[in-house]
């Protein structure tokens, strides 16, 4: 192998391995963002289920609003 192809090589083993890292970068990001959602996501149906077991769903459906 010539020594010119051998530096072409090489070059273009580095640029992939830029390309790798930030796409690994990328990724991460990504990763940490879906975690903080699936947690948010998680309070929310925590309080959710609060609020929907609370005293205020324990009101007849039948019982008229104040203004009828």
């Amino acid at each position: 192998m010539s020594d010119q192809r051998c530096t072409e090589l090489e070059i273009k083993l580095a640029y992939q391995e830029d390309i790798v890292k930030a796409l690994n970068d990328v990724v991460c990001s990504q990763q940490e963002s879906i975690d903080r959602l699936e947690q948010t996501c998680r309070y929310l149906m925590q309080r959710l289920q609060e609020v929907t077991q609370g005293p205020l769903s324990e009101v007849s459906d039948q019982e008229k609003p104040p203004h009828y």
